[in-house]
């Protein structure tokens, strides 16, 4: 008998999950804030993600309870980010919750230290970082640390989140993944397109961690899930695009009647109205993949051979059809241009992933 197809449409509890994320960015993530936040040297918005991980119990989402979270799976986990990515969260969700936390899972069974780790990122009392560069792909090739009897040495470049972070996940050269105190390692943040996400230099020099278990399998498990529920995130990124030019434009007015009724919109709105749709059914699909366990490699190939363009296309054309006045600082959308640029290199490039999934299905080129 074959596995049945799964269900991507949102339960009731998803959408009571997206209710309650979206009210409370609603009243502590406007746009305002946001833009006020990255001129600062602090972008991340700690207060907001102690409200969203500790509050509301999401940064455990993806832990069993038998080990200190919630239970849930990567669908709910997935409404998460599509809220966050419709209001470019400056919080390091994706990168603790989701790849640090998957990391861990990979690797920390049987051990004291793996389990301790990952505790604390499931009850928000620290935040965890993956010292992966954020555009390595899935089954790509990573930059390793230097170890020596449990000292690391060496230096990693283009790290999310990591000046957020409590704690390091380190890959080093004898396999192993290690733990190492934020408090260890010297962080120097790069210049970011994106400055909600921001990226940064870690250098190790004689910092000592606890060895956790294998990097290999724990790092693919990990870029695995963030590459597929990035697609969620660039999902919400898009829909917020959408929605909001389609807003504009019936609120615009020229030669006396509202722009969005000039028929050479409303194409371009109906043309990224159906890429907005089919976005939304590969991330879905990537979503209950791997919650499923099922396909995951080819449903996340698939998402994010797509997304990243769909996302890019959304805000360009939010950009575009807001005229003047999308150019201003002022105005948002020049967040959301920037955060879908950056997650189109992230976890892999959209021609990354084709190659990954002309593998996956036998379908190599000429």
């Amino acid at each position: 008998m074959e596995d049945p197809q799964p269900d991507l449409l949102y339960s009731e509890e998803e959408e009571a999950l997206r209710a309650a994320v979206r009210d409370l960015l609603t009243d502590h993530c406007d746009a305002a804030g946001v833009i006020s936040r990255i001129e600062s040297d602090t972008p991340h918005d700690l207060a907001l993600w102690k409200s969203l991980a500790d509050g509301m119990g999401l940064a455990g989402l993806l832990v069993p309870e038998d080990r200190g979270g919630q239970g849930a799976t990567h669908r709910e986990a997935a409404v998460v980010l599509e809220e966050l990515g419709r209001a470019v969260a400056p919080v390091p969700y994706l990168s603790s919750a989701v790849v640090a936390t998957e990391a861990l899972l990979a690797c920390a069974d049987g051990s004291a230290d793996g389990e301790d780790v990952l505790a604390s990122l499931a009850s928000a009392r620290r935040i965890g970082v993956l010292a992966v560069g954020l555009h390595t792909a899935p089954g790509a090739s990573f930059a390793t640390a230097r170890a020596v009897d449990g000292v690391l040495h060496g230096e990693l470049t283009g790290i999310a989140d990591a000046a957020a972070a409590d704690v390091l996940l380190v890959p080093a050269d004898d396999g192993g993944l290690y733990a190492v105190e934020a408090d260890a390692v010297t962080v120097t943040g790069q210049t970011s397109l994106d400055l909600t996400r921001p990226v940064a230099t870690v250098v190790l020099d004689g910092a000592r961690g606890r060895r956790l278990g294998d990097a290999e399998p724990a790092v693919r498990r990990a870029l695995r899930a963030g590459a597929g529920l990035l697609a969620s995130e660039q999902l919400g990124l898009a829909e917020w695009a959408l929605t909001e030019t389609v807003r504009y434009l019936k609120d615009r007015r020229q030669f006396n009647r509202p722009v969005g009724g000039f028929q050479a919109l409303k194409h371009r709105l109906a043309q990224l109205w159906l890429e907005v749709v089919n976005l939304r059914a590969a991330a879905r699909n990537a979503a209950a993949a791997l919650s499923a366990g099922r396909d995951a490699d080819v449903a996340v190939a698939v998402a994010q051979a797509y997304a990243g363009q769909v996302a890019v296309h959304a805000a360009e054309e939010a950009l575009q059809l807001h005229a003047g006045i999308g150019m201003t600082w002022e105005h948002p959308v020049h967040l959301y241009l920037k955060r879908a640029k950056a997650d189109s290199l992230a976890y892999g490039t959209a021609g990354a992933h084709r190659e990954a999934l002309a593998e996956l299905v036998d379908l190599r080129a000429p």
